[in-house]
């Protein structure tokens, strides 16, 4: 049935009246009214064409970014003897981002039209259209038929790395430490690169004796970061990562960094290992080196949401120890704000090795440093109390870090992935990595 069988019914309305205005009974007219209708819906039917009659098919890309615009496309192939009119819905999942509005349809008999669906994802995972409904509507407009077609359809949504902006001005800064210009100093984690004339300035430590009194003027050892390292970046995915902060979650936040420091540290020539990890391991990636590493950390990350569960660190230090037996940096991107919570975290923080440089990135509400310092009420008091409490709390906590001989990092969602990236330039000019 459509919306013009209404109007229809009541147009009897006025053989109603007519007739009843000459001695007719109105319930003879109006029975008379609603078998003619259903005639004219029993023909309309029957002059649909059939839904069932055509071929769907669907094309749609495997995979695309968080917040992108992705065209998925149904063909539908009219197999029948009639024209099919009328709506074709694709039963996409509201997150998909799929327009509300049903797709119209006039298929001539043995011809087959595209029909353009655009997406705009708005959440991670897999997304799946199941099956599509086409309705056809009869010449009259008042009825017609429906049939559902199973051709499923799958998206996956990975990250929006929108981190990746600041991926240039990191790499720039990459090849100064290794290529255009070697690092001048000598340290853990450095490996030599040439020899080369002194100059006023240069660090005495790295003279080299002998290829000086070969070439009879003062030679210099140049040095450059060491390749070949191992980065275990470890993400907390357990209750403290569903907190919101700005427009997303801290997960989210933890996610852009880790892609921001694993393409950089794969661009530097280290391995890079990823663990996610709650009560169990989430996701692990492992093993996977060059170009083909963004991809595979992308993929893992995809179906990960937060899990209202306390997360196990021992389990998650335990495993981060399984990927590999020399690592040199280990990024945990967590949310350690209380201590009460932390004390787990804590107990379980491996020991501090000088092989081994600990980080500890957390998401932090920018709204928190702004309730702190409002004051124009008696409510803008306690909220200011109670985010001066918060910002201390985090404070011990990242203090404990520091003394457990790991380093913390706090910064808003846009600020955290840079900071962990200059972070891990800085230990590679200082030869620490």
């Amino acid at each position: 049935m459509t919306a013009l069988l209404a109007p229809l019914l009541a147009l009897g309305v006025v053989p109603i009246v007519l007739l009843s205005a000459i001695g007719v009974p109105a319930w003879t007219v109006f029975g008379a009214w609603l078998l003619v209708c259903m005639v004219l819906v029993g023909v309309d039917v029957a002059l649909a064409a059939s839904p069932r009659s055509v071929v769907v098919t669907r094309r749609l890309p495997d995979r695309a970014r968080l917040g992108e615009h992705v065209e998925a496309a149904i063909t539908v192939q009219n197999t029948g003897s009639r024209t099919l009119r009328g709506r074709l819905r694709d039963a996409w999942q509201p997150t998909a981002g799929a327009p509300a509005e049903r797709q119209s349809l006039s298929i001539p008999p043995g011809e087959r039209h595209r029909i353009r669906i655009p997406l705009l994802p708005r959440r991670r995972g897999e997304l799946i259209s199941g099956f599509a409904v086409i309705r056809s509507r009869g010449p009259l407009g008042l009825a017609g038929r429906q049939a559902r077609h199973d051709v499923r359809g799958a998206l996956r949504v990975l990250p929006a790395f929108t981190s990746r902006k600041h991926l240039p001005s990191r790499l720039a800064r990459l090849r100064e430490l290794d290529g255009n210009t070697s690092v001048q100093v000598r340290g853990q984690g450095t490996e030599f690169d040439s020899l080369r004339e002194y100059v006023r300035g240069d660090d005495v430590r790295s003279i080299d004796w002998r290829a000086t009194a070969r070439a009879g003027t003062t030679m210099l050892r140049t040095w450059r970061p060491e390749r070949d390292r191992h980065v275990v970046i470890l993400i907390d995915t357990g209750r403290t990562s569903a907190a919101r902060v700005g427009d997303s979650t801290r997960l989210d936040a933890s996610l852009e960094a880790a892609l921001l420091l694993a393409a950089l540290a794969v661009r530097a020539g280290d391995h890079v290992h990823l663990l996610m990890h709650d009560r169990v391991v989430r996701a692990r990636v492992t093993g996977v080196d060059g170009a083909a590493l963004l991809p595979a950390l992308s993929d893992a990350m995809a179906p990960v949401h937060a899990r209202l569960v306390d997360t196990d660190w021992v389990g998650a230090f335990a495993s981060v120890r399984s990927l590999t037996t020399r690592p040199s940096l280990i990024v945990v991107l967590t949310a350690q704000d209380a201590a009460e919570s932390a004390r787990g975290f804590l107990g379980a923080f491996p020991d501090a090795s000088r092989a081994t440089t600990l980080l500890v990135g957390s998401a932090t509400d920018d709204s928190i440093v702004e309730l702190a310092s409002r004051r124009d009420s008696r409510l803008d008091v306690y909220l200011a109390a109670a985010a001066e409490q918060t910002m201390r709390d985090a404070q011990v906590v990242a203090d404990a870090v520091r003394r457990a001989g790991g380093e913390a990092i706090a910064a808003d969602p846009d600020g955290l992935p840079p900071r962990i990236a200059d972070r891990y330039l800085e230990l590679k000019a200082a030869g620490r990595l």
